[in-house]
């Protein structure tokens, strides 16, 4: 009996202690957790018990090298071949000489030498030089460029196959993704710098209001490395870095590249072509936001209404409708305007997008082949037209024209040209994006360039140049 009594008398004890310990160490911890509010009730909030070790094993050393050696320097030379001021004019001096126009960094593609830069380091060149970053030095042909894009692609004859970087998917990179920035400035040969993807389809509004889709990084660039490689840790190319957004013009932890896949598209067009194949969809709209989802009534916050369609094009063929919402092409979401053109101007005319649209809140696939864009800039305009069909001619009662698809000056009138007709230049007839360059070639460069346009309400008006 006594044994009972003292056994009965441990276990009384064991459990005291146990829910002492439970009231001291566990349920006092339990207060971060479960907070009263005025209904009585206790609030949850869901926390993570994983064990996770903050940090990173990733190994940037075999992406670098794997890349660096085909990341080269690109010098813009401009050379004269006569004076250029009366110091020339001396009996020890030169009649000519060469300056130095502008430097980057550019991207061996292939071993036998296509390397991809920007159009701005190559731009005006009347000689261009590329060193290795072993020292040797070529010079380089340009083969082709896209001003609107800012790629440019150049040539050197290598005496031996050169190393080379690969493409990568652009379209499968993801935010917070580690990539590197690899570039090659003059005094410093290749540097390499690490970042993570910031962002993707981020459009800049640059002046020349032609919306671009650019991955962001906060991988260090400066204007030396423009032309240079954005690259994943595999060392796959899946960018060519273009803009420092900064008041200074360097960094200050916001840099921007062209996605690979539009890069790739813009050089095998010209390889294949000599020029770019511009597919459209046919479409004029906008990106959703909540300011105009509340406008205009919608059930969505993200995508992009349209507001025109482009009589005779792919889009209209579909059925696609103004204030229809396009919510994915393809595999690719589009939240934004951005998102849309980034992945329109990876394809070609001819190529067939399935796009997946809302219409008064119920979805619809329709399948759209991309037609053709024809342009052509002009420059003492600032304006960049193109051919159109006689179905958008008919809508604007204009009897023949080209179409305005976006201006090239900042001090322009944007809303009022931007899908407007030009029908006439100094009062010839313009039926075509060549009747616009053999007008401008043939006119006299002193005297004032008359426009004859129908804007986007179909008003005729004119517009002098001087």
């Amino acid at each position: 009996m006594k044994k009972i009594a003292n056994l009965i008398l441990v276990s009384a004890l064991g459990g005291a202690i146990t829910l002492g310990s439970y009231k001291l160490f566990i349920e006092d911890d339990q207060s971060d957790f479960f907070t009263e509010n005025p209904s009585g009730k206790n609030v949850v909030l869901p926390v993570s018990n994983t064990n996770t070790i903050y940090g990173t094993n990733v190994d940037f050393t075999e992406a670098a090298e794997k890349t660096i050696h085909a990341v080269v320097h690109v010098k813009n030379v401009a050379v004269f071949k006569g004076p250029r001021s009366i110091w020339d004019y001396n009996p020890y001096g030169s009649n000519g000489g060469r300056a130095l126009q502008g430097a980057g960094s550019g991207v061996i593609i292939t071993p036998d030498g296509y390397i991809v830069t920007n159009n701005h380091v190559i731009k005006g060149a009347s000689e261009i030089e590329v060193t290795l970053n072993n020292n040797k030095t070529f010079k380089a042909e340009v083969i082709g460029s896209d001003p609107a894009s800012d790629i440019a692609l150049i040539k050197i004859n290598p005496e031996s196959e050169l190393d080379y970087i690969p493409f990568g998917n652009s379209d499968n990179t993801k935010i917070g993704e580690w990539v590197l920035a690899v570039g090659n400035p003059f005094n410093l040969k290749s540097t390499v710098t690490a970042g993570i993807i910031s962002a993707k389809a981020r459009d800049l509004n640059m002046q020349d209001n032609s919306p671009q889709s650019f991955i962001q990084t906060d991988a260090a660039i400066n204007p030396g490395n423009s032309g240079g490689a954005l690259v994943n840790i595999n060392g796959e190319l899946i960018g060519i870095n273009t803009a420092i957004s900064s008041p200074s013009g360097s960094y200050i932890g916001y840099a921007f590249a062209i996605p690979s896949n539009n890069a790739r598209k813009i050089v095998e067009d010209i390889i294949e072509y000599g020029d770019v194949q511009k597919g459209i969809l046919g479409i004029r709209g906008r990106s959703i936001d909540n300011a105009v989802s509340k406008e205009l009534d919608l059930e969505t916050s993200q995508g992009v209404i349209v507001a025109m369609v482009t009589p005779g094009s792919g889009a209209e063929k579909s059925g696609i409708k103004e204030l229809d919402i396009i919510k994915k092409i393809d595999d690719i979401q589009i939240k934004k305007f951005a998102d849309l053109t980034g992945y329109i101007n990876s394809k070609r005319p001819g190529d067939k997008v399935k796009v997946i649209l809302l219409r008064q809140g119920r979805e619809k696939t329709v399948e759209v082949e991309l037609t053709k864009l024809e342009t052509y800039q002009i420059a003492a305009l600032g304006l960049e037209v193109s051919n159109i069909s006689s179905e958008e001619l008919k809508s604007f009662k204009a009897p023949y024209g080209v179409r305005i698809n976006r201006t090239l000056a900042p001090d322009l009138p944007s809303e009022d040209l931007i899908g407007g007709i030009i029908s006439e230049i100094n009062n010839i007839p313009v039926k075509s994006i060549n009747d616009v360059e053999d007008i401008m070639e043939s006119r006299s460069r002193s005297n004032p360039i008359v426009v004859t346009y129908y804007n986007i309400r179909g008003e005729k008006q004119r517009m002098i140049w001087r």
